[in-house]
């Protein structure tokens, strides 16, 4: 790992710079690249030690490819993911080789979306969160097992049943299930990848409190990546907005939701279900699909389905910047809007 320790900002447990990750398209005879399918597109932002930071937006607008890319199951195609901690110092995940990423896998964890397809199905539940302490040599014999009964316990579920096999459980015990895998090793970041989008709303509930309790005894750090507003107005403290590979608003909870700086940040939030059926809302978003990411619209990605568009937008990608102490957006007028929140 020697090389990639530089002097950072201690603040933070990790940073995300410049971020892109590419994929070409090919075609004809030759399988020639017929152009580019630009997931993530030079996107960066920072998460604090402790930290619960939301990663909202629609689907296919790069959120489950940052947080990939950030575990370094997907290969960057150019920028920096800096973590940094008092053990292993300051290191650049991008450009770490997987055999020196066996270090990082111990702090870096990820639980994913889907509690069926993340659990191998031939495997015992002793052998699918014992993995990660088999794999980086952690544990063996009884204190193995030790570890593995500690860990479902965490989770709220029995030793018992480590013996059992995934199919014997619901999707909620799955998910439970999931993220003992993922806490086994006790790590200090854990990327959470839609882990309730696939749950009954009272098993998300449960699932959300659970990861809250986790946090407060283990001092952990999440990024959470979500379509929906309502679970990140739960969990987060910071939400970061994406939209067609592209970072388009970032500010703390009670700001995002009280007062959006973008249009598109405003449309998602008007799609938020209100409790109260004698008030009606009607969703902001203009006709129209999501931009293309192998063909994006010039100027502002988002300008086709918004409704306070100009000849500026049409032509000119917005710079994100500080529109408010510690808000940042990615529109033009975001200083003279006046949008509308939750």
């Amino acid at each position: 790992m020697n090389g990639d320790t530089v002097q950072g900002n201690d603040k933070w447990l990790l940073e995300v710079k410049n971020l892109s990750k590419y994929y070409p398209l090919k075609g004809g005879f030759f399988d020639s690249v017929k152009g580019t399918v630009k997931a993530v597109d030079g996107i960066s932002f920072q998460i604090a030690p402790g930290e619960t930071v939301g990663l909202v937006g629609e689907s296919g607008c790069g959120k489950t490819t940052t947080g990939r890319l950030i575990v370094k199951v997907l290969e960057t195609t150019s920028g920096e993911i800096w973590y940094q901690d008092s053990e292993v110092g300051r290191l650049d995940i991008a450009q770490l080789t997987h055999k020196n990423m066996r270090l990082l896998r111990r702090k870096i964890q990820m639980i994913f979306q889907d509690p069926y397809a993340s659990l191998d199905p031939r495997m015992t539940i002793l052998q699918i969160v014992g993995e990660p302490l088999k794999s980086n040599n952690l544990a063996s014999g009884n204190d193995y097992k030790d570890r593995v009964a500690q860990a479902l316990q965490w989770v709220g579920m029995r030793p018992e049943y480590m013996s059992r096999y995934p199919h014997a459980f619901s999707g909620g015990q799955r998910q439970r299930i999931g993220i003992a895998r993922a806490l086994s090793i006790q790590p200090k970041l854990v990327i959470a990848d839609e882990p309730v989008s696939a749950l009954d709303v009272s098993i998300q509930a449960q699932i959300l409190n659970l990861l809250q309790d986790l946090q407060a005894n283990f001092n952990l750090t999440y990024l959470f990546i979500a379509h929906d507003l309502s679970v990140i107005r739960h969990i987060c403290d910071r939400v970061i907005v994406m939209y067609v590979g592209k970072l388009v608003e970032s500010a703390p909870k009670r700001e995002i939701f009280d007062k959006p700086h973008h249009p598109y940040t405003e449309a998602l939030l008007s799609a938020v279900p209100r409790p109260d059926p004698r008030r009606k809302s009607e969703p902001l978003l203009s006709p129209g699909e999501v931009a293309d990411p192998s063909n994006p619209p010039s100027g502002c990605y988002f300008h086709p389905r918004c409704r306070f568009v100009k000849d500026i937008c049409r032509e000119k990608m917005p710079d994100l910047c500080e529109s408010s102490p510690g808000h940042w957006s990615a529109c033009h007028f975001a200083s003279d809007l006046n949008l509308q929140g939750v």
